[in-house]
C-alpha cells in the first residue's frame, strides 16, 4: 500500500464532490472510496472530512440526508446538487490547470 500523503490545500473538496459524483454516501465511506481509490495516497481523517462535508452542504454543493446504514445505524448520506456538479467542473478544470503549470516547471 502506498504511504500516506498530505493533502494539498484546496484539493479536499475536490476528492469529496468527485467521490459524491458516482452516487449518495455517507461521510466514513467517503473518505473509504478516496483511500481507496488513490490506494491509501489519501487517508482523510474524520477531523477533516465532516467540517469539510458541512462546508459542502452550507455552500450548497451537497444535500444530506438522515438514513441508515446496512448495520442498521443511523447516518448522514451525501449527494452532489446540481450546483455541487457545476462546482465539481469549474474545480476539474482548475486543478487540470495547476497540474499542467507544475508538469511544465518539473519538466523545464
Amino acid at each position: 500500500m502506498a504511504r500516506s500523503t498530505e493533502l494539498v490545500r484546496g484539493t479536499l473538496d475536490l476528492l469529496v464532490l468527485k467521490t459524491l459524483e458516482l452516487g449518495p454516501r455517507h461521510g466514513i465511506s467517503v473518505a473509504e472510496r478516496i483511500r481507496q481509490i488513490t490506494s491509501g495516497t489519501f487517508d482523510v481523517k474524520p477531523g477533516s472530512l465532516f467540517p469539510a462535508l458541512h462546508r459542502l452542504e452550507q455552500n450548497g454543493d451537497i444535500r444530506g440526508a438522515w438514513t441508515q446504514s446496512g448495520e442498521g445505524r443511523r447516518v448522514k448520506a451525501y449527494q452532489l446538487t446540481a450546483q455541487g456538479r457545476r462546482q465539481l467542473a469549474a474545480e476539474q478544470r482548475e486543478w487540470q490547470r495547476v497540474v499542467g503549470a507544475m508538469a511544465r516547471v518539473l519538466e523545464s
